[in-house]
């Protein structure tokens, strides 16, 4: 069941991506959404034990959402550097009004400790997100992120099938924009500014 659910977002998130690049209106580097994704409220545990929801919780004017895991070998790590790289490009005015939001897709292995660990190497202000994994796949199938756990590892976590997409949620918990894992640091900063600039 999973693994179809799992087919059907990867295919929309294509099709988003691909629809992106056709806009007429080239402002965004990223793929605007005409009908925009309404967050969900399902709340998730943040790296210090508190509550936190995307639809609650995202108190900034711009919050940057990204499901992935600490063990991912390659493409976490650059999303996340790109992501960090991108917040040193804008004012720090702008840098004020936006979170970056990490949600583990493997929880079995990235308790809080963990991942704060990981996150730091980043930016210490990055948020990092983690719970049951029913309820991480609950709420990310509203926003087109197909989650699929594979093998149980020795380890004791699972080998992790994910998107890589990162979603833009506005004051209104909506999903504006999604761009994709190889969007540089430069059109990331380019479509922050854009998106502060139409919520003002």
């Amino acid at each position: 069941m999973r693994s179809a659910a799992l087919a059907a977002a990867l295919l929309v998130v294509g099709l988003l991506a691909g629809c992106g690049e056709d806009e007429p209106d080239a402002a965004f580097h990223g793929a605007v959404l005409e009908q925009q994704y309404v967050v969900p409220e399902t709340p998730l545990t943040d790296t210090s034990g508190a509550s936190y929801s995307l639809a609650d919780d995202t108190d900034k004017r711009l919050t940057l959402v990204f499901f992935g895991y600490t063990h991912c070998p390659d493409i976490c790590q650059v999303v996340m550097a790109s992501l960090a790289s991108a917040l040193t490009r804008i004012d720090e005015s702008e840098r004020e009004q936006v979170d970056v939001v990490f949600v583990t897709t493997d929880p079995a292995r990235d308790d809080a400790k963990t991942l704060r660990t990981y996150l730091d190497r980043f930016d210490p202000s990055f948020i990092g997100l983690t719970g049951d994994l029913d309820t991480i796949v609950d709420i990310s199938e509203p926003l087109a992120v197909a989650v699929e756990q594979g093998e149980k590892l020795p380890s004791g976590g699972y080998e992790v099938t994910h998107s890589t997409q990162v979603t833009a949620i506005d004051h209104q918990d909506r999903v504006p924009v999604l761009w994709t894992q190889g969007t540089s640091a430069s059109d990331f900063a380019e479509d922050i500014h854009s998106l502060l600039g139409e919520e003002s």
